[in-house]
């Protein structure tokens, strides 16, 4: 699986249990810490911990190894499958961060494609 492949899997399984404004970001050019980030508004506290557990089990079924994770009990997880970074939050938190400001020197990744499969 690539790198591409691992961010619009993620992005589908967010999208499929409701995560709010998910988007996708290539970073390789602007840093040596992951290639992608995958982010996404969760209505609640409890909202980002489902997310995070749903994303463990089914990446793990499509064979992602899950390197590190940071936040299960707050209003934003870091899910790290190593090149490939995912962070929940709540709406208060994605806006206080502001990581698509951050980031803005990355390509955005379109997930139009996406999001209408799991119209289908």
């Amino acid at each position: 699986m690539t790198d591409l492949e691992l961010t619009k899997a993620a992005a589908k399984i967010l999208d499929k249990r409701k995560a709010e404004n998910v988007t996708a970001i290539e970073i390789t050019d602007c840093t040596i810490i992951a290639d992608y980030f995958v982010l996404a508004t969760a209505t609640s506290t409890t909202h980002v911990k489902a997310l995070a557990g749903e994303l463990e089990e089914k990446l793990k079924e499509i064979g992602a190894e899950l390197h590190h994770i940071e936040g299960r009990s707050s209003g934003w997880v870091l899910l790290d499958y190593g090149t490939v970074v995912i962070h929940l939050f709540t709406a208060d938190q994605r806006d206080y961060y502001k990581l698509e400001r951050l980031w803005e020197d990355g390509k955005k990744i379109d997930l139009t494609d996406v999001f209408e499969e799991n119209k289908q």
